[in-house]
């Protein structure tokens, strides 16, 4: 191992980026897509190769099966909320990040996970920006390419900072002097300490305009597996959410939205695996040759797939959040409350448990294969209503509001709550849009609330926590271990 754990893995990612047959738990160029080492970064053409394996890394399997990419991510952010209940301790995998242990263990695989799979993205987008004006190719491509790669690059430091350091304190204008996290914004990998969360934010929105100019006017992308402009107003928009940055936060979710129409009820209904639903604007298109077995997010989140952690342990909803759901609203037929509905779809000899989803669907029994979605439009109609709430702008709060639960639930009719009880009216309908997709840990972080797991169906001997106060160090993942060992300028989380 080098000298650090950024070094160490980025030095092998620049290599393995354009390595086929390198190990598998290092980035590789999708096999449909294999370009000889030398000639990776000599056209526009392979440096797009390079990109798509950046795009596979994000469903690759890593060290173990609960390390599969931006799937794990995704069920790691929600297992530490309250909405998503584990029904049974199933064969291990996650509970300890549902309690609350993981993530404050610094020789956890999955805090190791979390940490350099971000950092790897990082690492090859550095890569390709470094290389790319000297590429063969037409201004445009390089143009299209620089885009993603910065979007992909603030998408992940981005990640890393809600993640691993204090939340983003105050509006767009307050200072936040904590500690974030290391930058990595060029191939050098020499030892680096934590920036501050305001460097961090700052480097972000820097990327992200640069991305969104270099995106503005491109052609269209040949997969919603890709970013484009719509992607990178999308991520924008989330970072001023953040930030408190109301204004642009709705502005950009507006753009972000542009072009992708609300799923109709049928569709939200069929699975949440297939890229072209008009709705989503970005995720993961998988390719038929790149199997998946048990890393795959639908491995532990699908209702259907036949492993030992969806027979013995579906995942269900927070029974007080279900209850909240209007019957006639079409997310209500996501969980069945009674686990007598035998339209669910469980894999042979599966277990049925009150509250348990059915809103993901693997390909198959046998096959966990499934499209992931990382950014839908409903999501941005939300973002323009809570930023437009906090504005002040009632009026239109509800009109954002009204149009994803009008969509929703045909008798749903325009809200009446203003101030506070129009803002938590729509971060509840947050929480069962986006139920499952990786967002509740990191909402009630940026929202400085308490997690609170009383009075609904978690199970104390799976749960093991119920309540953490906002605020609360726990909220900080710790830095992992080999990071801390092999540099000395990064500082521990206390």
């Amino acid at each position: 191992m080098k000298k650090r754990f950024i070094y160490s893995f980025c030095a092998l990612m620049a290599a393995s980026a354009i390595l086929p047959s390198c190990n598998k738990e290092f980035l590789d160029t999708a096999p449909t897509d294999q370009v000889a080492p030398g000639l990776l970064f000599t056209t526009t053409k392979n440096a797009m190769s390079a990109m798509n394996g950046i795009y596979r890394a994000m469903y690759s399997q890593y060290s173990n099966q609960d390390e599969g990419g931006e799937g794990s991510v995704m069920i790691d952010m929600d297992m530490m909320g309250e909405d998503l209940v584990n029904t049974n301790a199933g064969n291990g995998w996650f509970n300890s990040v549902y309690r609350w242990i993981t993530h404050r263990t610094v020789n956890a695989g999955q805090v190791d996970f979390v940490y350099r799979y971000h950092y790897r993205l990082i690492a090859n987008a550095n890569k390709i920006l470094d290389q790319i004006d000297a590429a063969t190719g037409s201004e445009a491509e390089k143009r299209v390419i620089k885009g993603e790669a910065l979007a992909m690059r603030a998408y992940a430091h981005f990640k890393l900072v809600q993640i691993f350091a204090k939340r983003w304190n105050g509006d767009q204008n307050t200072a936040n002097p904590q500690l974030g996290v290391p930058l990595l914004i060029t191939p050098d990998v020499a030892a680096l300490p934590r920036s501050t969360v305001s460097q961090v934010y700052a480097q972000i929105n820097t990327d992200l305009d640069a991305a969104i100019g270099f995106l503005t006017g491109a052609t269209a992308r040949s997969t919603k597996s890709h970013i484009n402009l719509n992607v990178a107003q999308g991520i924008k928009a989330r970072v001023a959410l953040t930030q408190g940055n109301y204004a642009v936060a709705s502005q950009m979710a507006v753009a972000a939205r542009t072009g992708y129409p609300l799923m109709s009820n049928a569709d939200y209904l069929a699975g949440f695996n297939n890229l072209a639903n008009q709705e989503w604007i970005w995720g993961i298109n998988h390719i038929a040759d790149q199997t998946t077995f048990f890393y795959s997010f639908f491995a532990y989140m699908s209702v259907n797939f036949n492993s030992t952690n969806i027979r013995s342990n579906p995942k269900a909803i927070n029974s007080a959040l279900y209850n909240q759901i209007s019957a006639t609203d079409v997310r209500k037929q996501l969980w069945d409350p009674t686990a007598a509905n035998t339209s669910y779809p469980v894999p042979p000899s599966g277990s049925r448990y009150p509250y348990m989803n059915r809103k993901f669907l693997a390909n198959s029994a046998s096959n966990s294969w499934g499209d992931m979605p990382f950014m839908r439009s409903s999501e941005m109609y939300l973002i323009e209503a809570e930023a437009q709430a906090r504005l002040g702008n009632t009026a239109a709060a509800r009109t954002a509001l009204f149009t994803v639960a009008k969509q929703r639930d045909a008798s749903y009719v325009t809200s009446v709550n203003s101030g506070d009880a129009l803002i938590n009216e729509i971060l509840t309908q947050r929480r069962v849009e986006l139920w499952g997709e990786g967002f509740r840990f990191l909402d009630l972080k940026r929202l400085n609330l308490p997690l609170n797991r009383n009075g609904a169906n978690h199970d104390g001997t799976l749960a093991g926590i119920f309540e953490v106060p906002a605020g609360d160090v726990r909220w900080e993942w710790l830095i992992p271990q080999a990071e801390i060992n092999n540099n000395t300028l990064v500082e521990q989380n206390p």
